[in-house]
């Protein structure tokens, strides 16, 4: 079964989420909002923004090699099924990644 979530999905996070597949999609919230670099102690932590300015086409393809890692790393009880974009008309040019993912529960 798959599921899929998007960096806009942090309004229905919950601390200590005891069912494992909302635990991981909120993960995965997370991880997508998360600019690398401002955790503390976890730098590495979130996506990269080394695709800030660059034309559309060019952001999404790194953006979805990104994403994929990110998730891979950070999040392994979900495989990357799909990354796909949408656009927040209230904020054109800004590129909002929803994510496509398996979850193993084992």
């Amino acid at each position: 079964m798959s599921y899929t979530v998007s960096a806009t999905d942090l309004g229905r996070l919950r601390f200590n989420e005891l069912e494992t597949v909302n635990s991981v999609l909120q993960n995965i919230a997370v991880i997508l909002s998360t600019p690398k670099g401002t955790v503390p102690l976890y730098r590495e932590f979130g996506l990269d923004w080394k695709y800030l300015d660059k034309p559309m086409p060019v952001a999404k393809v790194l953006m979805i090699s990104e994403v994929r890692e990110a998730v891979e790393r950070w999040e392994p009880r979900a495989t990357v099924l799909d990354v796909s974009f949408t656009v927040d008309p209230a904020q054109p040019g800004t590129l909002i990644p929803t994510v496509e993912v398996e979850i193993s529960l084992e």
